[in-house]
């Protein structure tokens, strides 16, 4: 089983790789303002307009042009956006608490987090407001266990071993390729040249791997790699309200945690928290 997702993780790598090789375009700027001293040039793109003003040699002088951008645009190319931090919770049916016969799994609320960003995404701008992006980019989950407890690398069902060692940091952790569908909604510029934004959709993860980070006093640091049992696949739903630059998320993992027959039935993740980068 560990052999296979090594497999898996190469291929994915390979291909995450081979599309931020192939990107040439940069990404698409919402509003650009240039000034040139010498020929007196200003040039502002805003809202698909962009204006041209041209005063010459002289103050005399005055042209103004207006440029109208076309529709639909398309944009390819790294990005760094949707940077979101926040918790994650993890239910069973309507149950926060730990499934029967997983206690080990009980978390520290707070500081069971969610850390995800997108670095390559291709988008068709339909007009200044409306947006559909295709984004690829990394997330992580990790769950902080209450109890003195290790995870069991290269099991065929999830499994831990309850330790006589006293943990001061005891992290589960998976990190997903994530391939978000994006529709965003935008409002145009206020006065501030700020806008509101609702950007939400469907998303699927490829898993690359999980790990046990643990430190205690008698054992120090230690780190151990496997795919501990995680779904390979997993599919969800986005959404992300934001104001500028900033804003809230809240994604929905619709498929359990871990993979069929490997691990607690009916188990869900629910992250919310901050996002940055619209």
């Amino acid at each position: 089983m560990a052999l296979k997702t090594k497999k898996m993780k190469k291929i994915y790598l390979l291909v995450v790789g081979l599309l931020v090789v192939g990107l040439t375009q940069a990404q698409e700027k919402d509003s650009v303002i240039v000034k040139n001293k010498k020929n007196k040039a200003i040039v502002l793109d805003t809202d698909g307009v962009r204006i041209i003003v041209n005063t010459g040699d002289s103050d005399s002088s005055k042209v103004v042009e207006k440029k109208t951008t076309k529709y639909p645009k398309m944009t390819f190319g790294l990005t760094f956006e949707h940077f979101d931090i926040g918790l994650s919770k993890y239910h069973n049916g309507s149950d926060f608490g730990t499934p029967t016969g997983y206690s080990y799994l009980e978390t520290d609320t707070w500081k069971t987090s969610n850390v995800g960003f997108d670095l390559v995404q291709m988008g068709i701008r339909f007009n200044p407001n409306f947006k559909i992006m295709l984004a690829a980019g990394l997330d992580w989950n990790h769950m902080r266990l209450k109890q003195n407890v290790t995870i069991q690398p290269d099991k065929q069902t999830l499994t831990a071993v309850q330790d006589q060692v006293k943990y001061d940091k005891n992290r589960f952790s998976s990190r997903y390729i994530r391939v978000p569908l994006y529709f965003e909604y935008r409002t145009p510029q206020n006065d501030k040249g700020k806008r509101a934004s609702i950007v939400f959709g469907p998303e699927v993860g490829f898993l690359l791997g999980g790990k046990v980070k643990q430190k205690s006093s008698e054992n120090g640091k230690v780190k151990v790699k496997d795919d501990y049992n995680f779904e390979p696949f997993r599919y969800g739903a986005n959404l992300r309200i934001g104001y500028g630059g900033a804003g809230v998320f809240v994604k929905y993992y619709m498929n359990d945690v871990f993979a069929k027959n490997q691990g607690p039935t009916d188990y869900k993740n629910l992250n919310f928290g901050l996002t940055f980068g619209f």
